[in-house]
């Protein structure tokens, strides 16, 4: 035996035996390298993906509907998903329909043909709910759960503060400085509802009067160990943050400071290099596992029975929403990611700006407030949110007082800012800007849920260009049952006449003619004013908002003429997405008129931005607004020198160049006068009416039917002088707040619609054409007198 393999070994043998011993040997290196590799940073981040996986593994083995891909919006079905207690775990798996996976179609394109119906079904629900005593919050909505939610902030040691602000807000001196859930819908980490149920594993539920839920308020108790693991990332996104220096912190036992994914703080000693970038961000930081039991969780419908009517129609006035449902949903709620697949490879800049976001309330709903702190939180890079300023407009209630102070304290980068009286929405807001420390001011209304990846594409904006103005797609948060609605992808914001926003859907063949994809940016001639964010220097170059506006209404249109006519563009980004509780109504009381207070404000940015097509608006019902004797709108001197400063442009040039489809025509009808009884056409000659055969080419027989209802030929309108067949009539000085020189024409479908009724007459007096065609006057109205109707050439018609 030993002599064959002796012979084996001679020559070519020889050769393998070296190679088959040289090739174990250096496994048995490779694989002790392997194992000292695990040691470095990246290696670590492999082997904690590893651990996740596995345990992702075991969650999909204990769910009835394992989730094929990251949850998507429940509306993408035809019938949003209702949370039903009692029957088992909500499991994250629902059947989504693929929506915004393809450009170029709208959403019921991509749905094949079915549209979305948001209505909601009937159902049950029964949970343990917080009760309210004489209309205040008790105790317990203002402390703190026992499980204490998460401190964000690893780098700053400062405590939350509370500012006392002056009636009056100055401006600052000048040059003063909108959840990815991984593949198998792993549950991802969660701060502790402030409202638990009893079922939630280690919650307690105390009773609102409990002496143990008062201390609560009083002494939080520490926060749990964080539990928190590492998102998976691809290997290059983990390269990308070894080279700028980002460290996955290992979970610690330090009570207040839960593992934070992708921090950044101003400790971390992060070197960023101009220029680099890397994929958006997918954060959603969270302290505990999330309950898939919880209500209303993963944005899904929820449904409260016929027993539990009275309470939602009770407590349905504190907010003008289902405010009953909304205090038992986790103040943390995973809402699902509607954004384009392809938003979460977007490449952003690794040095993006600041932002300080500033949300404006007042008497606001206590689940809805903290819902949206915690979603800015939670779901916003570390070291881009400088700060959140919450600035409270003069609150009544109590649990907005002392309370909010005491659960905003855990949060080092939450300020409070207090107004001494009520200023509204618009003084309110520029209070908060006044001491804001970011370099981008972001807005948000104070009931809303930021979902996952919504800051970063909004700074990118800024970033690009500090005269842009990004807006995040607001979807909406039903008022009813508090699911969250996709909305559709090609929306941008407009007005129409007589100024009122609304939505309105891209034309078919810009998004054809322009190429444009889903997660494009959309110019936006009108943003809704909720929410938006802004470079805080060009904010204070256009002057902010017009001080002079009041509490609430007409500052979007303003600021947003303000922004396009200056140089500005605004646009919402898809990539950012935002739900929003749309109520009816305002919950809160105007200090002055709701109606008055919006109609001024409208009245002021027209005289300063619409020019010549100001009658436009006047003429849509707001004659009684040209009346300085009636509505004071304030001294205009000051914004229009801003705008001869700014060198902004006309109108017109926003009209033709950011909303062309408006229609605007600046009188209602032009051209000849034709009267039917008479077969001739009105004259002007020599300052007297008459009539001649028609005959386009005469100047005198041109005249136009205005937005203030004048028969005018130049600056020269008709004004009847006494009544009658004695009357007259004579040429007088256009002038908009004088009612004698108004004309009823073609207002209404009635039998008189083409005749000309006086305004200022009192019973209904019109024009009439005598019979010889030698003069004109004012006769009683009779329907079938073919000689009190009239015609014009053409007739501008508008929406």
């Amino acid at each position: 035996m030993m002599m064959k393999v002796r012979r084996y070994m001679r020559d070519s043998g020889r050769v393998l035996a070296f190679v088959f011993v040289a090739s174990v040997i250096w496994l048995l290196f490779d694989m002790a390298a392997l194992r000292i590799s695990f040691n470095d940073a990246s290696s670590l981040l492999l082997k904690e993906r590893m651990m996740k996986e596995r345990r992702v593994s075991r969650l999909q083995a204990t769910t009835t509907q394992p989730m094929k891909r990251r949850f998507r919006h429940p509306v993408q079905r035809v019938h949003p998903a209702v949370t039903h207690p009692g029957r088992g775990s909500l499991s994250p798996g629902i059947v989504l329909a693929q929506v915004y996976r393809r450009g170029g179609g709208r959403q019921e394109q991509l749905m094949k043909g079915k549209s979305v119906d948001n209505q909601p079904k009937e159902g049950v629900f029964k949970t343990v709910a917080p009760r309210h005593e004489g209309g205040a919050v008790t105790p317990k909505h203002g402390a703190p759960a026992e499980k204490k939610a998460v401190n964000l902030d690893l780098t700053e040691a400062k405590k939350s503060s509370v500012v006392d602000v002056p009636n009056k807000v100055g401006l600052p001196a000048e040059g003063s400085d909108k959840i990815q859930v991984p593949p198998g819908g792993e549950k991802t980490k969660q701060l502790a509802p402030l409202l638990p149920s009893k079922k939630e594993a280690g919650a307690i539920v105390e009773k609102p009067d409990s002496k143990k839920a008062q201390d609560k308020l009083a002494k939080p108790e520490e926060a749990r160990p964080a539990e928190t693991t590492p998102k998976p990332v691809s290997k290059e996104k983990k390269q990308k943050e070894q080279v700028n220096g980002k460290k996955d912190v290992a979970p610690t036992k330090q009570p207040h400071k839960p593992v934070v994914e992708h921090q950044a703080g101003e400790g971390s000693k992060v070197t960023r290099k101009p220029g680099g970038v890397h994929k958006v961000l997918s954060l959603d930081v969270t302290l505990s596992p999330r309950d898939a039991k919880a209500v209303g969780q993963f944005g899904q419908a929820v449904l409260v029975g016929s027993n539990e009517d009275s309470e939602v129609r009770r407590r349905w006035d504190e907010g003008h929403f289902n405010v009953y449902l909304s205090d038992q949903i986790p103040v943390d709620r995973a809402i699902p990611d509607t954004r384009p697949e392809m938003c979460a490879g977007s490449l952003v800049h690794d040095d993006l700006p600041s932002t300080s976001v500033i949300f404006c309330f007042v008497d606001e709903v206590w689940s809805t407030l903290l819902r949206s702190v915690h979603s800015v939180l939670n779901r916003s890079p570390e070291h881009l949110l400088k700060e959140i300023i919450l600035v409270d407009d003069f609150s009544t209630r109590d649990y907005l007082k002392e309370p909010l102070d005491k659960y905003m304290s855990q949060f080092p980068k939450v300020r409070i800012i207090r107004l001494k009286e009520r200023q509204g929405l618009i003084r309110a807001r520029l209070a908060g800007a006044a001491v804001a420390e970011g370099e981008v001011l972001t807005f948000l209304d104070s009931h809303v849920e930021c979902n996952v990846g919504w800051l970063e594409p909004l700074l990118e904006r800024v970033y690009q260009d500090r005269r842009k103005v990004p807006c995040p797609v607001i979807e909406v948060i039903s008022d009813k049952d508090m699911s969250y609605l996709l909305v559709d992808n090609f929306q941008r914001g407009i007005f129409k006449w007589p100024l009122v926003f609304g939505w309105s859907a891209i034309p078919e063949e810009y998004i054809k003619k322009n190429n444009m994809t889903i997660s494009d940016p959309i110019r936006c001639p009108v943003m809704a004013g909720g929410l938006f964010s802004i470079d805080k220097k060009y904010f204070y170059e256009l002057g902010a908002y017009d001080p002079g506006l009041d509490v609430w209404g007409g500052e979007n249109m303003e600021i947003s003429f303000k922004i396009w006519m200056c140089g500005g563009e605004i646009e919402i980004i898809p990539c950012s997405r935002v739900g929003h509780i749309f109520r009816g109504q305002n919950p809160y009381k105007f200090p002055k008129d709701r109606q008055k207070t919006v109609e001024r404000n409208l009245a002021r940015v027209v005289e300063v931005w619409l020019d010549g097509y100001k009658d436009l608006f006047y003429g849509h019902g707001y004659h009684h607004l040209l009346d300085k004797k009636i509505t004071n709108i304030g001294n205009l001197t000051e914004q229009i020198e801003l705008r001869k400063k700014l060198k902004c442009k006309s109108f017109k040039w926003y009209l033709d160049n950011v909303y062309p489809d408006m229609v605007a025509p600046l009188v209602k009808a032009e051209g000849m006068v034709f009267n039917l009884g008479l077969r001739k056409c009105l004259t002007l000659q020599k300052s007297s009416l008459s009539f001649e055969i028609c005959d386009l080419s005469k100047q005198g027989q041109h005249f136009n039917y205005t937005w203030m209802r004048h028969i005018r030929q130049q600056d020269l309108c008709i004004a009847p002088q006494g009544k009658g067949k004695d009357s007259s009539f004579a040429l007088a000085s256009c002038d908009n707040t004088k009612r004698e020189l108004r004309w009823f024409h073609q207002s209404t479908n009635s039998v008189l619609a083409e005749h000309l009724i006086s305004e200022f007459v009192s019973h209904h007096m019109c024009l009439e054409a005598g019979p010889q065609g030698d003069s004109v006057y004012l006769n009683p109205c009779v329907p079938t007198n073919a000689f009190q109707k009239w015609q014009f050439t053409h007739y501008h018609h508008i929406q």
